[in-house]
């Protein structure tokens, strides 16, 4: 127990602001902004095309991909959609999050 406190005390140094490497760790463990946007409550019925076709307004879709399952090759619900750059997919995130695609809502997410 009291080598695990040592650990933790150390780790703690190591990410306090007052270090000057800070920014370094803090990069480590962020998540930046990216330009592949995670899509939830897809319609059984929607294709890559017409995901493709709901978000292009806000950009060039590089790609679009629909997770289907193996067996019954039905969609699962989710999906991908990555933009060129980040300030169109940033855009496409604010503005698609709870629309409706395919007569369903869906919400998007960084992926």
């Amino acid at each position: 127990m009291m080598a695990f406190r040592g650990i933790s005390k150390r780790f703690h140094l190591i990410l306090s602001p007052s270090n000057p490497s800070y920014a370094a760790s803090q990069f480590f463990f962020s998540r930046g902004f990216s330009s592949k946007l995670f899509v939830k409550g897809i319609s059984f019925s929607s294709t890559e095309k017409s995901l493709a076709e709901a978000f292009s307004k806000f950009g060039h879709i590089v790609e679009s991909k629909i997770i289907r399952d193996k067996a019954s090759n039905r969609s699962k619900g989710f999906g991908y959609v990555t933009f060129a750059t980040e300030d169109e997919a940033r855009k496409a995130l604010m503005e698609m999050n709870g629309k409706l695609v395919d007569g369903r809502p869906v919400f998007v997410d960084n992926a």
